[in-house]
């Protein structure tokens, strides 16, 4: 883990997505923080001793979605399918898959395996999955401002997490995409997918894959954008700037009760011309019942000083 030190800076961006407004001043505690996302193979070391079944791989009731296609209660997770030529970007079921039997182990589907991927993220983790693991670990999920202030690395208000470019010198510092999304991937950075934690540099603090690889999760319900200037953030899973429980559902399916966790941070499906969200202040909703083939996660430990 690195420590990652006490601070204040702006949270959030009044220049890209609505969600991320308005940017406002936070103070953080300091805290520990796993230096990479949690890979497969630490993953495969928590199931080995617990016996953790993920949400993935359990059949849904019928009676916690009454409304769902009987079709469509599965034990299944969302597989990123590529298309083969231009589509329209206003649906996302031309990339999405709710495949069946895709899980961590089998993270395209069946007939997929991690093996050779043991040093890659985690992936296909719902929120009870993620939360399970930091217990073992004894560990916690971050906050949303613990995540952005670690992501930013002591750089308050560039763009990226590195500065003002995303390539600077033509060289990649993340895992995202290139080329136009979701047909045409270039791999310019050399991965197609998710790539081995600590690819790229880390940042100051000594993290790496903040940006790009994988979404992750935080332990924060989201709201439409953040509450004004507030007080203090550090440690506080309910997000005391606004996201409480009640507010975290999707007000585009009402009917659809599920609220909805922060994620952060992009991941290698990011591209300029559609999800320009690989960069600290970026944030999405992600229902806490979902498990997708690019959102994994890290963890933090809280009330230890840096040993220094």
């Amino acid at each position: 883990m690195a420590w990652i030190p006490a601070g204040i800076y702006r949270m959030g961006s009044d220049n890209h997505y609505p969600e991320e407004a308005p940017a406002h001043p936070v103070e953080v505690d300091g805290f520990w923080m796993d230096a990479t996302p949690v890979t497969n193979a630490q993953f495969a070391r928590f199931v080995d001793e617990t016996g953790h079944v993920t949400f993935c791989e359990i059949v849904p009731s019928a009676a916690d979605y009454p409304d769902a296609d009987p079709a469509l209660l599965v034990a299944a997770s969302m597989v990123f399918v590529p298309p083969t030529h231009p589509v329209d970007l206003r649906n996302i079921h031309q990339w999405w898959t709710l495949k069946a039997d895709a899980d961590w182990r089998h993270p395209q589907g069946p007939g997929s395996s991690i093996d050779g991927l043991e040093d890659h993220p985690v992936v296909h983790v719902a929120y009870a999955d993620v939360e399970a693991y930091a217990q073992w670990a004894g560990k916690q999920l971050p906050t949303e401002a613990e995540w952005e202030w670690a992501a930013r690395g002591a750089g308050d208000d560039t763009e990226y997490a590195w500065g003002d470019e995303l390539a600077p010198g033509g060289r990649h510092l993340a895992n995202t995409w290139q080329g136009e999304f979701p047909w045409q991937n270039l791999a310019e950075d050399g991965h197609v997918g998710t790539s081995p934690v600590g690819a790229y540099p880390a940042n100051a603090y000594g993290l790496s894959d903040m940006i790009g690889n994988v979404w992750e999760w935080t332990g924060d319900w989201y709201s439409a954008r953040h509450a004004e200037p507030a007080a203090k953030a550090c440690c506080v899973p309910s997000n005391p700037r606004g996201g409480a429980r009640d507010a975290s559902f999707d007000p585009a399916q009402p009917h659809i009760r599920i609220p909805r966790k922060v994620m952060k941070g992009g991941s290698h499906l990011c591209a300029p011309n559609y999800c320009h969200r690989y960069r600290p202040a970026a944030r999405m909703s992600q229902p806490v019942d979902t498990s997708t083939s690019h959102l994994g996660f890290r963890c933090v430990v809280r009330g230890a000083g840096s040993g220094e």
